[in-house]
């Protein structure tokens, strides 16, 4: 056994680290053994090489990096991407007695002072901090006068442009490494990042040599469904009612919804709290407190929640409203079941949830500000290919485990006999005769009009209805030239029925 010891204030605190990362394991986290994959990351960082690890949430990440930070010499710096994630990270540590702290800008002068101040007298064996904190002139001060022996890039996706959730600032890690006095063994971790994702995090952070560890994509305890109801209260109370006794999370697109939603199961007698980023930190913890400690059942959030949480007996994730890409689904989803037991994941889909999740590409979009207009465009357009992406999981009627896993670039069996379209019942029928029918109806208006109709009055024609619009369509508008076309005919049977 060896022991190091951390200086805090002017005394010293003493630490014992056993060397044996086994008592480690057991002592600090809880755990007996490790899951798949975090030994060999672990041994890497060790040994001193870079590390890639891609592993789903539930899986242990964070240990791959908080356990080798304590068995090395001097600092870690752990870059992560919110704020909330690494107070909560902080917070675990210190109940397990590892010393850390995060710099954000949420401290005030005086606590950044402090934090400084007590991480050059080797108070802390972890170090969070934003991306954007690693280009000021008081970090990079701070760090050329400390021995950062270890840098972990958490949420390493947010760094390809490939990627949900891209940050600009993330781009700035690799120069931030350059310009330490030595550089540290690094490592990225993250829980959803296809192929082509991976490749972008290994290029763009300057990984060297990495050992790369994917441990797979696929959580056998997850029961993945997709219901598309014509009105989605009825049916989201009905699902919530079902399961009382257990602990979900509803995830809902914007504010307004999550506020409409907690209101509606509250009011139905639900123990329900609510999370989003428009609500006070005073008012977001103890919500997010009562969640936790099983005090609310059910939790109402948008996805700012979520990132970090480490709540085991969720039973149950349900999204409102469809997520804008594949990665966000999962890694939300995903946030069921972490103990390993039977839990499910219920998508409610609306035609709605197309238009609503463009609204929110759109205003990513004019948040690019960092990037070349040409940079800027390939974003754009690899958001639009994920959200179509989205959209075909919600639409399909093959293995929904299977397009999951397709899409993470994972082989699996052609049907998983454990999701909501393997388990369905779905009849074949075929719609040849009905298919040329509505597009005879739509060839026949545009020749009487000479313009295309909305899908709302090509259905009354269908339908045979006598509405006005049917029995006296409006004037052909004028050609592009400027001349009037002729006015269509304005009996009642203008239009073909």
């Amino acid at each position: 056994m060896s022991k190091q010891t951390a200086r805090c204030g002017g005394g010293r605190i003493k630490k014992v680290f056993p060397i044996d990362k086994l008592t480690m394991l057991k002592q600090y986290f809880g755990h007996a053994q490790f899951r798949p994959g975090q030994e060999e990351l672990i041994d890497a960082i060790l040994s001193g090489r870079d590390v890639l690890g891609v592993m789903p949430t539930g899986a242990g990440k964070s240990v791959c990096y908080q356990l080798p930070a304590m068995m090395l010499p001097g600092l870690t710096l752990v870059i992560s991407p919110l704020i909330s994630l690494m107070k909560d990270q902080v917070a675990a540590l210190e109940q397990s007695q590892i010393p850390a702290a995060c710099i954000n800008s949420s401290l005030s002068l005086a606590e950044y002072d402090e934090v400084y101040r007590r991480a050059e007298q080797g108070a802390y064996k972890l170090l969070y901090v934003a991306p954007e904190r690693l280009g000021t002139e008081d970090f990079l001060a701070f760090v050329r006068g400390v021995q950062v022996s270890f840098v972990a890039v958490d949420e390493a996706h947010c760094v390809s442009q490939w990627g949900q959730d891209f940050r600009p600032s993330y781009l700035k890690i690799r120069d931030f490494l350059a310009g330490l006095p030595q550089r540290p063994v690094v490592s990225a971790f993250t829980a959803t990042a296809t192929a082509e994702v991976q490749e972008d995090i290994l290029t763009q952070l300057g990984l060297q040599d990495p050992v790369k560890v994917v441990t797979g994509f696929d959580r056998p305890n997850l029961f993945f469904d997709v219901r598309r109801p014509e009105k989605k209260q009825p049916l989201l109370l009905s699902l919530v009612e079902a399961r009382r006794e257990q602990s979900g999370i509803v995830y809902c697109a914007t504010r307004a919804g999550v506020e409409k939603v907690c209101d509606l199961l509250c009011q139905q007698g639900i123990p329900a709290t609510r999370y989003h980023a428009g609500l006070s930190a005073a008012e977001r913890r103890p919500n997010q407190d009562d969640f936790q400690y099983d005090r609310k059942t059910v939790m109402v959030a948008t996805n700012a929640f979520g990132m970090g949480i480490d709540k085991s007996n969720v039973g149950f994730v349900i999204h409102y409203n469809m997520p804008k890409s594949l990665e966000a689904y999962y890694q939300e989803a995903g946030r069921a079941g972490r103990d390993g037991e039977p839990a499910e994941c219920i998508l409610l889909y609306g035609q709605g949830d197309v238009t609503t999740a463009q609204f929110f590409l759109q205003q990513a979009g004019e948040n690019h500000e960092a990037l070349t207009p040409e940079q800027a465009a390939q974003v754009q357009y690899r958001d639009q290919l994920r959200l179509e992406d989205m959209v075909a999981y919600c639409k399909t009627k093959a293995c929904l485990r299977g397009k999951l896993l397709d899409y993470f670039g994972q082989a699996h069996p052609a049907a998983c006999g454990h999701c909501g379209n393997c388990r369905g019942e779905f009849v074949t029928e075929d719609i040849t005769r009905q298919a040329q029918i509505v597009r005879s109806c739509i060839q026949r208006i545009h020749r009487k009009l000479g313009y295309h109709v909305g899908v709302s009055l090509l259905t009354k024609v269908l339908r045979g209805s006598r509405d006005r619009r049917v029995l006296s369509p409006r004037p052909q508008p004028p050609s592009r030239a400027g001349a009037p076309l002729p006015s269509p005919p304005r009996t009642p049977a203008a239009l073909p029925r």
